[in-house]
């Protein structure tokens, strides 16, 4: 029985690959949600340094940057003898995650044939839509500008067991995407929400400040 029956429930971050012909393989749920998360903005402003009266235009939502850190860790799982930790650790979880930045083998094995043939203009292959998930709140479409992994613990076979993963993720807004993407939709939904949130929060001031009069 628990000890805290009472405690609400704990929503997990995750970040998904949305890939039609493989929906199942880029799905990654935070075992353990970051204590920290560093989000940096730059304003996409008009005018350069001089340029009277374009001081406070903006040609569209900020640039987002989010950096974390996520821990992976098979040691429940294999207290418990549970598949798959027991036979590869936690190298499914990370290659679920590498995957995200690499194109499908079909892609390039197309592409090779396209270029043995001599055809001039090879397609760069297309990855997953790639989803930031942090609550309802934050559904967000980003690229994955870098990450790293430090494998801290592995089994007598060598596969990784612990690890933790540094990511930095690129928002992409409506300015990245085509008009009728998903992401784009997910986006403008995302700056809706954050303009009913500030309004909020402008709403509460106000009677803050009328109840301190």
């Amino acid at each position: 029985m628990s000890a805290f029956p009472n405690s609400p429930r704990l929503l997990k971050g995750a970040i998904i690959g949305v890939d039609p012909l493989n929906p199942l393989a880029s799905v990654i749920v935070f075992q353990y949600n970051p204590d920290t998360m560093t989000r940096r903005l730059e304003p996409r402003a008009v005018g350069s340094e001089g340029d009277r009266g374009e001081a406070f235009r903006l040609t569209g939502a900020p640039k987002e940057t989010i950096t974390l850190s996520v821990e992976i860790d098979a040691t429940d799982q294999l207290e418990q003898a549970k598949a798959p930790a027991t036979s590869v650790g936690i190298y499914p979880t990370l290659a679920a995650l590498e995957m995200l930045v690499y194109p499908k083998t079909a892609s390039v094995i197309a592409n090779d044939v396209l270029s043995a043939i001599g055809t001039i203009e090879v397609i760069p292959a297309t990855g997953p839509m790639i989803l930031f998930v942090w609550g309802p709140q934050r559904v967000l479409p980003v690229r994955i500008a870098s990450f790293s992994i430090t494998e801290e613990a592995h089994d007598t076979m060598l596969n990784p067991i612990r690890a933790k993963v540094e990511l930095s993720l690129t928002v992409l807004s409506y300015q990245d995407l085509p008009l009728l993407s998903p992401g784009n939709v997910l986006f403008l939904a995302h700056h809706i929400a954050k303009e009913v949130m500030a309004t909020t929060n402008t709403f509460n001031n106000i009677q803050s400040t009328g109840a301190q009069a």
